[in-house]
């Protein structure tokens, strides 16, 4: 009898998780989604703008998608365990296995199986994955600012284009030509300074560059030696565009730096080292944040399966566990603010993580049995078993 007992458990932690595993995936697709569509409204006017791809475009988008599965994922564990748990409570799933001698603990062992595969993931994703695709798409966000900035020039005011190049455009037309050009180029690598005027213009790429080609115009600059103007008209002249070095010379945020890279600052820049304190404040939520997952999934579970079960619904449990996490969230986040400035901010954020989980994880446990009996009791929630 014992071995068959341990088979129908067996088969019940597959049967939970598998529906845990589902519904956190589909939200966290769901949520994804969401993101997804606000983050591409940051980029679709600069992607129209400039006449990038549209390839360029999603990869932009997909790029700012995994830092915001710090928040994703603990929410879909959440949700998940939330939804599973309630729906067999109603179909008295719990009730049985209960009846079948089944410690709270035993019965919250799958969802606490997932929000620790969850939290490993996590940890994979804040402290490699999110810094390196987040400091990929500001890079690329630069190279097309620099590649495209002449696309983005405005119509009826003078666009600087680098330090030295200055471009005014009286209108642009239905098929994106230029009328009413005025380039004035002093550039280092020229004799003196140039100032052209021309009718009309368009914008080619290629391989070895950016160049603006324009027609029926002139050419004028100045000669010194007669102190007068040289003057060349054109049917048709080409002028090259600056390719933007900033983008080589950008300083990386901590949000866009590698655990290690955290860790290790570079000795010989010196804002690397103004801004060691910043560092180790992200190399600590790097750490921490991941574990929400387990400390939201042992709330929802404390709520969920200590206590009677009411076939009508649990909604009361439910909505206290959906405000609790709110709650501790919300200060969660005044913590991490609170960690870069003071150390008891620092101490108070993993405060926050580990002492509700371990709590709720007590609680839980088969240790506790006499606890909770007497609290729940107390309140009216005895379990009956």
């Amino acid at each position: 009898m014992f071995p068959a007992f341990k088979f129908s458990a067996s088969v019940f932690d597959r049967y939970v998780f598998k529906n845990l595993a589902i519904v956190t995936v589909i939200t966290a697709i769901v949520l994804a989604a969401i993101i997804l569509l606000t983050q591409s409204l940051k980029f679709l006017e600069l992607i129209i703008e400039s006449g990038a791809s549209s390839a360029a475009f999603w990869v932009l988008t997909l790029l700012a998608l995994p830092r915001f599965f710090e928040v994703i994922l603990p929410i879909a564990a959440m949700i998940s365990c939330l939804f599973v748990y309630n729906r067999m409570a109603s179909d008295s799933e719990v009730v049985v296995m209960r009846a079948a001698g089944q410690s709270p603990m035993r019965l919250a062992q799958p969802a606490i199986s997932l929000a620790l595969i969850v939290t490993i993931v996590l940890l994979f994703i804040t402290t490699w994955l999110a810094p390196v695709t987040l400091a990929s798409m500001q890079q690329m966000r630069q190279v097309i600012k620099a590649q495209y900035s002449s696309l983005l020039l405005r119509e009826g005011v003078f666009n600087q284009i680098g330090a030295e190049l200055t471009v005014y455009v009286h209108n642009k037309n239905k098929e994106g030509e230029l009328e009413g050009l005025i380039i004035h180029d002093s550039r280092a690598d020229l004799e003196q300074p140039v100032t052209i005027i021309a009718k009309k213009g368009v914008i080619l790429l290629s391989d070895e560059g950016q160049k603006v080609l324009v027609y029926e115009g002139s050419r004028q600059d100045f000669n010194p030696k007669t102190t007068g103007l040289n003057r060349l008209d054109f049917e048709r002249y080409s002028i090259d565009l600056p390719e933007g070095e900033e983008v080589r010379l950008r300083w990386k945020e901590p949000d866009e730096r590698t655990f290690m890279e955290l860790l290790n600052p570079d000795e010989n820049i010196k804002r690397d080292v103004d801004s060691k304190k910043d560092f180790l404040t992200e190399a600590h939520r790097r750490i921490v944040t991941p574990f929400l997952t387990l400390t939201y999934t042992a709330i929802v579970l404390s709520f969920l399966l200590l206590g009677p079960v009411n076939r009508r619904g649990q909604n009361v449990r439910v909505s206290l566990a959906v405000l609790t996490v709110i709650i501790l969230q919300g200060v969660y986040l005044a913590a991490v603010n609170q960690a870069g400035e003071t150390v008891f901010g620092l101490l108070f954020m993993y405060a926050l993580v580990f002492i509700p989980m371990i709590l709720c994880l007590v609680l839980l446990s088969t240790w506790a049995e006499v606890i909770r009996q007497r609290l729940f009791f107390k309140q009216g929630f005895a379990h009956g078993v």
